[in-house]
């Protein structure tokens, strides 16, 4: 009964509060309008959808009694549609994302990728914010993420327009002009090339240069007594500058090979023989100091034959001429071979259009600027002229010829000084002019594209190539876990990826050996030839030799500060220092050394070298003596084992240090803890001598022992490298 009662008394509630929610619905206005209904804390509607037989003659009551039903307008429905459309945990994903950028389009931090990434085939420890990351990888991290993603639109590029210069198409015949040739003398350094040429100029060029020996490529116009000019480009003959000498056949039409009468054939010899070759030069041989008395030119041409230098008596289509460059002996012959060869080879030019050249050679000059040699092969280059040569250009400021004389114009086969540039060329690169300074920003802004378009090539291939490595590693690792549970692989592998939770060391200052040089020469040739022969430096177990800056033009002050910022050495090839750098290196600690031969700079480079290796301690033998009996000392409550010994060689004294020898093998090495002759304590056993002998440790001897007595002394340790002089 009572129950009955709480029941009807419950439905009457609900009735109430219903009838309280139509009342406040009649006073709203229903279109176009956005209501929920009110919910009182009194009266609960959870409870009325039980009693849907009261409210079903008016649907407004049902829909007043729907908690979640919202009427909206048009306007509403549409911006609700909207974003629909954006799902949420969706990721707008790319090729080749950095680790920071899928961090942003996931709207997390970089630290969420790592933990994702943690149990994968990529290395943690090598990945930073900016590396790279694969799609896979992408795909994976977004998936354990939660999240969903899609592949973003790719915005097509546009291909960037070509607009390098090129030379121009071959000229007619028509308009050719006859031009001087350009003659390369090479050989093996010593052998007399400057002089040969300083003998054609009637000029002191050898004497000038530091130890007689040419340390960069010379270029001169050289008139003959019969009117024919032609150019001659002087190389290095030392080993260290083999590119200079490569580079000069390419832009010559006759090679002189230069061979030292007495010497025959060497090495540099071969090498300019083989670089002849390559470029497709003819050859003429010059047999050099035929006026000294061990001079054999036979033998040279035999020797050649090795080398497939075939003179014309032996039936081959190189002519041979015996010379003294010294005393000017047969220069004239020499030199009508040439012309004759040249002549054959009917050598010609276009003078006019656009000029195309090759640079031989370039420096910075402290009054000039950026200056470089070069060879115009194509047009007349004049002052005011546009050239473009690798990723510099220039405004022809000043010409100069080999004197240092100002020159108007330079016509094909002239070797001519150019100021004017931006910065310094390479040597070697091709020289071409341009119609305006607008188009020479354009080559160069599209060559500097090309190479970081090729940069970022390496980089990905490199970048890959470390990943397919990694993985291959990962597959192994997984392997080698596929007999566990995996619990019990989690557990393994969070024990292997330990170190990657710990707080990184402070660093520490590396105890690494390293010597620093920065390498300053006076032109490109000389830098380069310099860095190559550092390139082949092997030695970095004993000391790690680190190039932190190369370039060319004097020692400054921004040398001297980035050799202190490295604990470093400035080496520097045929330039100077001023007093106040001298000074400002002596205040810091840097050291400067400067030389104009470079064998001798790279000697200085091995003695510093060697002076960054730890000494090596070696022992020096002062006496040996053998083990005739054993005896047995108490001391205190111990037996003590003695030696009774004969002296052999040399002396045992017991200030120094001993060891037992036993079969040839070291037993012990330490101190003796006494030394007599009978029964004295004695420091010194001669030759010859009997002793009896205790170590500072009980070891037992045997008959036949040797005791050994020497001493350590530390010596400075040398390089292992040979730079190949």
């Amino acid at each position: 009964m009572n129950r009955g009662l709480i029941r009807k008394f419950e439905d009457l509630v609900q009735l109430r509060g219903a009838c309280w929610q139509l009342r406040t619905l009649s006073y709203r206005k229903v279109s176009r309008a956005q209501w929920k209904p009110v919910q009182s804390s009194a009266y609960p509607l959870w409870s009325v959808p039980q009693y849907p037989q009261l409210w079903q003659a008016d649907k407004l009551i049902s829909v007043a009694l729907s908690q979640r039903r919202h009427l909206a307008t048009k306007e509403e429905t549409k911006k609700k549609k909207k974003k629909i459309q954006l799902t949420k945990g969706e990721v707008e994903i790319r090729q080749k994302m950095t680790v920071e950028e899928l961090a942003r389009a996931m709207g997390k931090d970089i630290d969420h990728i790592y933990e994702a990434l943690l149990y994968t085939d990529i290395d943690c420890d090598s990945l930073e914010p900016d590396s790279i990351l694969s799609e896979d990888h992408i795909k994976l991290i977004v998936k354990k993420s939660g999240m969903k993603y899609k592949s973003a639109k790719l915005k097509e590029e546009k291909e960037r327009e070509n607009t390098d210069a090129v030379k121009r198409p071959p000229a007619d015949p028509a308009v050719l002009t006859p031009r001087p040739p350009v003659v390369t003398i090479l050989g093996h350094v010593d052998h007399g090339k400057t002089t040969l040429l300083d003998s054609l100029r009637k000029t002191q060029v050898a004497s000038m240069e530091a130890g007689g020996i040419t340390q960069h490529i010379g270029a001169f116009l050289v008139h003959m007594p019969s009117g024919e000019k032609i150019t001659f480009l002087d190389t290095p003959g030392h080993a260290a500058f083999s590119a200079m000498r490569a580079r000069g056949t390419h832009v010559t039409d006759i090679v002189i090979l230069v061979v030292a009468a007495e010497d025959g054939v060497m090495e540099q010899t071969i090498e300019s023989i083989q670089h002849a070759k390559n470029a497709g030069v003819p050859l003429i041989l010059a047999i050099n100091k035929c006026d000294k008395p061990e001079a054999d030119p036979e033998r040279v041409k035999k020797e050649l034959l090795a080398h497939d230098v075939v003179c014309e008596e032996f039936g081959g289509d190189v002519q041979a001429v015996n010379i003294s460059a010294l005393k000017g002996e047969n220069l004239m012959v020499l030199a009508e071979a040439t012309v004759a060869l040249a002549e054959m080879l009917e050598l010609k030019a276009d003078s006019t259009g656009l000029v195309e050249g090759t640079v031989i050679e370039s420096r910075k000059d402290k009054g000039k600027g950026p200056v470089t040699t070069a060879i115009i092969q194509r047009g007349t280059l004049r002052k005011g002229c546009v050239l473009v040569a690798g990723k510099t250009w220039a405004k022809v400021r000043f010409m100069f010829d080999e004197n240092g004389k100002g020159v108007d114009a330079a016509s094909p086969g002239i070797p001519v000084e150019i100021m004017g540039w931006k910065e310094v060329p390479s040597a070697g690169d091709e020289i071409l002019e341009v119609e305006s300074e607008q188009r020479a920003h354009e080559v160069v802004a599209w060559r500097t594209y090309v190479e970081q378009q090729e940069r970022m090539k390496r980089d990905v291939e490199i970048i890959e190539a470390k990943q397919k490595e990694h993985r291959m590693e990962y597959e192994k690792k997984q392997q080698k876990l596929a007999h566990l549970t995996w619990r019990q692989k989690k557990a393994v592998l969070y024990k292997a990826n330990k170190h990657l939770f710990s707080k990184p060391k402070e660093r520490t200052d590396t105890d690494e050996n390293v010597l620093s040089v920065i390498v300053k020469g006076d032109v490109d040739g000389s830098v380069e030839a310099i860095l190559n022969i550092l390139d082949s430096y092997d030695a970095d177990s004993e000391c790690k030799l680190d190039i932190i800056h190369f370039g060319m033009g004097d020692i400054s002050e921004t040398d001297i500060n980035l050799a202190e910022a490295f604990n470093g050495v400035v080496f520097g090839f045929s330039v100077k220092a001023s007093e106040s750098i001298k000074q400002l290196a002596a205040k810091k600690g840097i050291k400067i050394k400067l030389h104009n031969i470079i064998y001798k700079l790279i000697e200085d480079l091995k003695e510093e070298l060697n002076s960054r290796l730890p000494p090596s301690v070696v022992e020096k033998t002062i006496g040996e003596a053998s083990v005739l009996n054993i005896f047995s000392v108490t001391v205190g409550k111990n037996k003590v084992p003695v030696a009774g010994c004969r002296v052999q060689k040399g002396l045992l004294d017991k200030k120094m240090k001993f060891k037992l020898i036993r079969n040839r093998d070291v037993l012990w090495k330490g101190s003796l803890s006494s030394l007599k002759h009978h029964k004295d304590d004695v420091q010194v056993i001669k030759t010859g001598m009997d002793c009896g002998l205790s170590l500072d440790e009980h070891i037992e001897f045997n008959i036949g022992d040797e005791i050994v007595c020497y001493e350590e002394k530390e010596v400075q340790q040398t390089t292992s490298w040979d730079p190949g002089f």
